[in-house]
């Protein structure tokens, strides 16, 4: 589903009644606003569409790249929702979770928080944002989810022995084996960059994406007008799957 920003509504799938506890992961890893981050303004969407028909548990959950504290991110981006858990993903157990496809594309396993193990409803919810010639949507967007202890590249904090191993393919690993079961990506405005996201430039788009999450990444690219590699993964993974 692609609509205009002004006229989305945030309308739950029916997964959400029979949700305890909902996972919403934003892209919130540095202290800069929209479109570097998720907006407090669509979060506030998401979760007042939740609390029209459901009780359950919000968590909010995101990392930093460099290990430290995401509490004063949060503040700073205004993240102050009434009823709703901020959760700094570092301080979670993680589990070593198996990908499930046998012919794996960067790694057999991914360290995954409990929490994401334990929600019953996960969203991703991210700006449009291009680096370089690479996507950064939905499925990016978890990978701060990760532990950076785990991957980080030395002492340089970030998951770096992941980019270091494909990027396009350990995405596609991620798909599968920490599966997500709603994308939207707020692109009010596109934003693309070099390696800074808090550094590039902006267009104007007035749209929001919101689907499952492949779908949504797979529109997003399409706007953009960029083959996302780990895309056309996820679709060989799925036939093997088949198989």
């Amino acid at each position: 589903m692609i609509v205009k920003d002004s006229e989305f509504i945030f309308t739950p799938p029916r997964e959400i009644s029979w949700a305890r506890r909902i996972l919403i992961k934003p892209c919130a890893s540095y202290p800069t606003p929209y479109p570097a981050t998720t907006s407090p303004e669509i979060l506030n969407t998401i979760i007042e569409g939740i609390r029209k028909v459901s009780g359950a548990d919000i968590i909010i959950a995101d990392a930093t790249p460099s290990g430290e504290p995401i509490y004063p991110v949060y503040s700073a981006l205004g993240y102050n929702f009434h009823n709703v858990l901020l959760l700094d993903t570092k301080d979670s157990i993680f589990v070593e979770v198996e990908n499930p496809l046998s012919k794996f594309f960067a790694t057999p396993t991914f360290w995954i928080p409990n929490v994401v193990l334990r929600s019953d409803l996960l969203i991703s919810v991210t700006p449009f944002k291009i680096s370089r010639d690479t996507a950064c949507f939905t499925m990016a967007n978890l990978l701060s989810l990760l532990p950076v202890s785990k991957y980080q590249s030395g002492t340089a904090g970030g998951w770096g022995t992941l980019y270091a191993s494909g990027i396009e393919r350990v995405l596609a690993d991620l798909y599968f084996t920490m599966p997500f079961d709603l994308g939207i990506i707020e692109a009010r405005q596109k934003l693309f960059y070099f390696d800074d996201p808090t550094k590039g430039e902006t267009e104007e788009y007035g749209k929001i994406f919101m689907g499952e999450p492949y779908e949504v990444d797979r529109q997003a690219s399409k706007a953009a007008r960029i083959k996302s590699k780990y895309l056309q993964l996820i679709e060989e993974g799925r036939t093997q799957l088949e198989d």
